[in-house]
């Protein structure tokens, strides 16, 4: 090839660093941008085919090499739609199209990105710094299954919860096996005196004891003991609250039955007088029992009476102590002073609720917060994984496309095989500034190189023409 041949192999050089130097500059200027995946340069050498012993070193070149499996490092923002991805896979994204009536339209291909800067817009989407839409599975609060079965645009709307009535009331509570009521308390501790039926010596009790009238309430008041009040919510939202109060039927003690009982009293009417009914009571007599060492025997549940206040009523409430009974328990009356201790009163029903905030958890939930103190899931983020994630295509704004070298992507939740989703936090650019420099240095003494060949070929040409002169 001879000194033509240098001159050739050189200008692939200056060709080749020059490439490497642009990667270099690109990787440099976005040192900053949110996401971003650094550019390598790789160096392939070209031999020509010549015979044996005359091989020559040949020419070169440069080509790309990505680092899309790479990561960064991650950086809180305190922003709580921001999200990070530490492990494998892309966020699922989409390009916006075009618009229609001021709501964006989306192109039908999917897009992936470690970009997660995500923030909302005037519509309701998550859209990231670079303009891409994020997608995943759009969830009903009130049910909490999703919408579509495949991933699309989130998007979240301002619209309130709809209000939800009492089903349920979670009951847990202790109860003492000497209820300390009023009347124990007048009759000095006399046998039976406890008891909702009184005793041969205190025969005081309500004149039926399946609905308590308002005549009897304060009777019934001072042979039982307070459950606790829970506000429960018919239809509409409107609040009604449910008092509760518990009243011991036979006692071991006293008489050995089977077992201590009891019954759950409800006050159906706060604002019933003279005759009609202002406590009624939740299923049979003695409906609750308890055996010698204080464990529930009978069903955990029951039906609630309807209850009316201030003209709004709820109905068909179950009150549920626990699946097994063990949110149940009698113990001896010196560990409670008597008196019941209510462990936990919880129900299902909520009025209306405008949504306050919304975050994303590390399990990949998009979480709405409402003003009636609801927490409901709104979308789920999916990830999608590749075989080859550096075969993916670069796109501008830090996206990629499949191709066919990167394989089909794999579509699953936000946390499978591993990969951990960081709430309130962005993985940043995976360029190392000081490699980058050094890099950069390596390139130019190679270009200066390539030069001096370039050079010093010359000189020999010049050298040759001379000779003639």
């Amino acid at each position: 090839m001879g000194v033509f041949g240098a001159m050739t192999t050189a200008l692939s050089g200056l060709r080749a660093q020059s490439y490497a130097l642009e990667n270099i500059s690109g990787n440099i200027a976005n040192s900053r941008t949110t996401g971003f995946k650094r550019m390598e340069t790789s160096f392939i050498d070209l031999i020509p085919d010549t015979p044996a012993n005359r091989e020559l070193a040949g020419s070169v070149l440069a080509r790309s090499s990505a680092t899309n499996s790479v990561q960064g490092d991650i950086a809180g923002t305190n922003i709580s739609t921001n999200v990070a991805l530490n492990g494998d896979g892309f966020f699922i994204v989409a390009e916006k199209q075009g618009e229609l009536n001021g709501v964006p339209n989306f192109t039908q291909s999917s897009l992936y990105t470690r970009r997660g800067d995500f923030d909302f817009d005037r519509n309701g989407f998550l859209v990231n710094g670079a303009g891409y839409f994020l997608k995943g599975l759009n969830i009903d609060p009130l049910t909490g299954a999703p919408r579509a079965t495949d991933a699309e645009v989130i998007r979240i709307t301002s619209d309130s919860l709809p209000p939800r009535s009492t089903t349920t009331i979670e009951y847990r509570a202790t109860l003492p096996a000497t209820p300390q009521t009023p009347a124990y308390v007048s009759a000095n501790g006399a046998i039976g005196s406890e008891l909702i039926g009184g005793s041969a010596l205190y025969p005081t009790s309500p004149a039926s004891l399946a609905t308590i009238s308002a005549t009897d309430s304060p009777v019934f008041e001072g042979r039982a003991i307070q459950g606790g009040t829970v506000n429960s919510y018919d239809t509409l939202g409107r609040p009604v609250p449910v008092r509760l109060a518990w009243a011991k039927e036979t006692s071991l003690s006293v008489a050995p039955p089977a077992a201590d009982t009891w019954s759950l009293y409800v006050q159906t009417d706060p604002a019933a007088t003279g005759a009609a009914a202002q406590w009624t009571r939740a299923g049979a007599a003695g409906s609750f029992a308890f055996d010698s060492s204080g464990n529930l025997t009978s069903s955990p549940t029951t039906t609630l009476p309807t209850v009316t206040v201030n003209g709004v009523t709820v109905t068909g409430i179950v009150l549920s102590g626990g699946t097994n009974g063990e949110g149940l328990k009698q113990v001896n009356s010196t560990q409670n002073v008597g008196q019941l201790e209510a462990n936990a009163i919880r129900q299902d029903g909520y009025s209306a609720g405008v949504l306050q905030r919304t975050s994303i958890t590390d399990d990949g939930a998009v979480v709405g917060t409402y003003s009636n103190g609801q927490v409901a899931t709104l979308a789920q983020l999916l990830t999608a994984k590749f075989s080859a994630p550096n075969a993916l295509k670069r796109n501008d704004g830090g996206v990629f496309a499949e191709t066919a070298a990167s394989g089909l992507p794999l579509v699953g939740s936000a946390t499978a095989g591993g990969t951990q989703l960081v709430g309130g936090a962005i993985e940043q650019s995976n360029t190392d500034i000081a490699e980058e420099f050094s890099k950069m240095i390596v390139t130019q003494q190679a270009y200066s190189a390539n030069t001096r060949v370039i050079t010093t070929s010359q000189q020999m040409l010049t050298d040759i023409l001379n000779i003639i002169r």
